[in-house]
């Protein structure tokens, strides 16, 4: 008797993974929730990257169980660094990337701080350079200047915008930051 009763529960137990394993699985690549989980921790894992600095801009998509990476970095090593740590996470099968290595140049470098110091030096502005991971990212190439990230307001986006437009030697500023805050009406 207990011999039948030890092959039922092995037989029982050897059913209950395979089980939850073909319940979990229903075509991952169209859950939402699996995207959104997925999301996050590819946020993370960019996130995490030391070298990253206000210079590099690195932003994704996720599509299933493709992630697409883009942006605009200093070297070439924050792009394989960004690559792999988002190769071996659970769930993704492909890393397209797509991010653009900018070319060495001493004018953009002098831009570069110029820009961060006109910007993160403005009264309204300075709160955003303290911050651990500050959320206004500035990308020089060939003397044009994109503003990346996030702000609280239209003033402070208007007024980084202002900032790095007074800046000399910059040929044009593209602002791509975000407002946070809705304006009320």
């Amino acid at each position: 008797m207990k011999k039948v009763l030890y092959m039922f529960l092995a037989a029982v137990l050897a059913a209950v993974p395979t089980g939850l394993a073909f319940a979990d699985s229903p075509n991952q690549a169209s859950n939402p929730k699996f995207e959104q989980r997925l999301a996050g921790q590819v946020r993370h894992e960019l996130a995490m990257i030391p070298q990253v600095t206000i210079f590099d801009n690195l932003a994704y998509s996720v599509d299933g169980t493709t992630v697409t990476l883009y942006g605009q970095v200093r070297n070439g090593v924050i792009k394989d660094l960004a690559e792999n740590s988002v190769k071996h996470l659970e769930g993704v099968e492909h890393v397209n990337d797509q991010i653009e290595i900018l070319p060495a140049s001493f004018n953009d470098d002098h831009i570069l701080r110029q820009v961060a110091r006109a910007v993160f030096n403005a009264p309204s502005l300075f709160n955003y350079a303290i911050q651990p991971v500050p959320p206004i990212r500035i990308i020089v190439k060939n003397g044009h200047v994109d503003l990346e990230g996030v702000v609280r307001t239209q003033a402070d986006k208007d007024a980084a915008f202002i900032k790095a437009n007074g800046v000399p030697g910059v040929f044009s500023v593209q602002n791509n930051l975000q407002v946070e805050l809705a304006k009320k009406r």
